[in-house]
């Protein structure tokens, strides 16, 4: 889920990029007003500024709620079940049945010449 909103997300912003690029500033129309601007026969007179600024809205809007989700996904990564959470585990085994323990060996008699833990140390 997170790959595909990360995803998501990057072709939005660059989408979003694109539309804000093709969109021409306010100081463009001046000189359109006075006789120097080309004709907008794609879209129409005033059709292209309503339709990319309509498209702006709507990548922004996605962006926003792409953005959100990602930042849910992150503040909570265990609230999304995985499906080795929802498929209950198989039935135990049978318990193993317990075996008599063994005698405990005999100590081992230890020299009095050596220092315990020190080997090759002779005791004073």
């Amino acid at each position: 889920m997170t790959v595909f909103l990360v995803v998501l997300q990057v072709l939005v912003a660059l989408a979003l990029i694109g539309v804000v690029l093709l969109q021409h500033g306010k100081g463009a129309d001046m000189g359109a007003s006075f006789g120097g601007g080309s004709s907008q026969t794609l879209f129409g007179a005033r059709g292209s500024a309503t339709f990319l600024s309509r498209m702006t809205a709507v990548l922004a809007t996605l962006f926003f709620v792409t953005s959100l989700g990602l930042a849910y996904l992150s503040a909570h990564p265990r609230s999304l079940r995985s499906v080795t959470e929802i498929v209950k585990p198989a039935a135990p085994a049978a318990p193993v049945p317990q075996t008599k323990p063994a005698a405990p060996a005999a100590p081992v008699p230890q020299s009095p010449s050596t220092v315990p833990g020190i080997p090759g140390h002779k005791a004073p």
